[in-house]
C-alpha cells in the first residue's frame, strides 16, 4: 500500500483551519461531506450568509503511507490549535495520482505581470513574468487566497537587491518569486523535507538560485524582507524569531491568517513591527509592516 486516507469527524467550525493544516503537514489532498448522512444523501442546511453549513464533518485526507500518517495528523492537529480527533486510516488502491492532481490545475494569473504555471501547462503570456511551478510533495500550488496574497505583496514590494528570507516555504513559490522579481537573495526555509527537495528542484526550473534549509538547520540570515505564508497558531509562535530576523526598518508579511484571526497574530508581533492596514482575499488576510 503506497497511499492512506484518513478519515475523521470535526466539529463544523474546525474544518477550515485543519483542512489547511492537514495539506500544510503533508496530506495530498483533503475532502469533506456530512458526516451525519451517506454522501448520496446529503442534504446541506444553510445560515443567515447563505452558506451550507453541516453540524459535524467527515474529512477525509490522501497521503502517503510513509512517513507515518498518524504522525501526520499529530502535526496538522497541532498546527490547528485543536486537540486529535477520533480517526481511521483506510488502504487506498494505487493509482496514478500524479496524473489525476494535474487535471486540477491550470495556468493561474496572480496579476498583470505576474503567472503561476504548472511545468506541464504552456505560459499563457510568455512575456510575464511566469513561474513555472511543480508542487510534487510540498503545500503551495499558488491556487490558495493566502499565497495570491503574498504574490502580489511581493511584486509591489520589491524594489531589487533585497535579501528575501520566506519561511515555511512550501513548494518554494515565494522565494522563486522573490528572486525573479529582483531580489538578491533568498532564503526558503520549511520542517519537511519533501518540501525543501522539491522547492530546489522548483528554483532549478525557474533558473533563479534560491536556498532551502530544512527547519533544524541553523538560521543565521538577517534579511530585508521576512515573509512566512503558514497558519495563525505557528506564526504566534513563531513570533519573536521571525522578527529577530528582520533587519531594523525591514519589511515583514505574515498570511495563512483567517480574518478572524488577523488581530490575535498582529498583537503577537506589535512589540516589533509597525503594521499596515492589511490585504484580504476571500476570508483570508496578509499582515504586513516595518521593524522597528
Amino acid at each position: 500500500m503506497t497511499f492512506a486516507a484518513l478519515v475523521l469527524v470535526v466539529k463544523a467550525e474546525e474544518v477550515d483551519a485543519l483542512s489547511d493544516a492537514l495539506l500544510a503537514a503533508g496530506a495530498l489532498s483533503v475532502s469533506c461531506e456530512d458526516a451525519n448522512v451517506e454522501p448520496a444523501a446529503e442534504t446541506p442546511h444553510f445560515d443567515e450568509s447563505g452558506e451550507s453549513v453541516w453540524a459535524r464533518v467527515k474529512l477525509t485526507a490522501l497521503c502517503k503511507v510513509q512517513p507515518e500518517p498518524g504522525q501526520l495528523l499529530l502535526r496538522a492537529c497541532d498546527l490547528a490549535g485543536i486537540t486529535v480527533p477520533i480517526h481511521e486510516l483506510r488502504s487506498v488502491p494505487d493509482e496514478d495520482w500524479v496524473a489525476k492532481s494535474r487535471e486540477q490545475f491550470a495556468p493561474i494569473r496572480v496579476s498583470e505581470h505576474l503567472w503561476i504555471v504548472p511545468t506541464w501547462r504552456a505560459p499563457p503570456e510568455p512575456d510575464a513574468v511566469n513561474l513555472v511551478l511543480d508542487p510534487g510533495l510540498a503545500f503551495g500550488t499558488g491556487a490558495h487566497p493566502s499565497t495570491r496574497l503574498c504574490l502580489q505583496w511581493l511584486e509591489r514590494n520589491i524594489a531589487g537587491g533585497e535579501t528575501v528570507l520566506d519561511y515555511g516555504c512550501g513548494s518554494g513559490i515565494l522565494t522563486i518569486a522573490a528572486l525573479k522579481l529582483g531580489a538578491r537573495r533568498a532564503v526558503g526555509v520549511d520542517i519537511d523535507p519533501d518540501a525543501v527537495r522539491t522547492a530546489r528542484a522548483n528554483a532549478r526550473r525557474n533558473g533563479v538560485a534560491g536556498e532551502f534549509l530544512e527547519g533544524c538547520a541553523p538560521l543565521t540570515v538577517t534579511a530585508d524582507v521576512v515573509i512566512a505564508n503558514i497558519l495563525a497558531n505557528p506564526l504566534k509562535v513563531l513570533a519573536p524569531m521571525l522578527a529577530s530576523r528582520c533587519r531594523h526598518g525591514g519589511q515583514i508579511a505574515l498570511s495563512g491568517i483567517r480574518s478572524d484571526q488577523a488581530s490575535q497574530v498582529e498583537s503577537c508581533y506589535s512589540p516589533w513591527i509597525v503594521f499596515a492596514p492589511p490585504a484580504e482575499a476571500e476570508g483570508w488576510v496578509c499582515l504586513s509592516g516595518v521593524k522597528l
